[in-house]
């Protein structure tokens, strides 16, 4: 697949994202892949996955943790099979009504067309603050 192909994955996994659509992106993951989205202990969807499984579950403690307010993609970085997005993410705390907006970072690799690798950078101690 080309660079271009793998940003265009990438673009509609936000979407999929947007629209609240887990298994489009589940299935944009390869049958062996790694999913780190770390974090502070109180941000509870902050692990490392590596089953369909448990990437569903991921998007399950996000929703149940928070509401989100915003999610904008503003640049895409490719390179051979690796896409590096950056954007921001602003939501507000289910349990504490606090609201929170960061800026991010999601790494994402390819291989045969498939998400093999995905690894977020955000501020999770500000998003740990606003959940507590």
């Amino acid at each position: 697949m080309s660079e271009q192909d793998n940003v265009r994955t990438v673009q509609r996994i936000y979407e999929a994202f947007g629209r609240g659509d887990v298994s489009a992106i589940v299935d944009t993951l390869a049958d062996r892949f790694e999913w780190h989205h770390r974090g502070a202990p109180d941000v509870p969807w902050g692990k490392s996955r590596n089953t369909k499984a448990d990437v569903t579950s991921f998007f399950h403690e996000l929703n149940e943790a928070v509401e989100v307010l915003g999610f904008e993609a503003q640049k895409y970085v490719a390179q051979d099979d690796q896409v590096v997005a950056l954007g921001t993410f602003r939501a507000r705390s289910k349990k504490t009504g606090r609201e929170f907006e960061e800026p991010w970072a999601m790494a994402w690799t390819f291989k045969d067309g498939k998400v093999v690798g995905y690894r977020a950078y955000e501020d999770t101690g500000m998003v740990a603050a606003a959940l507590r």
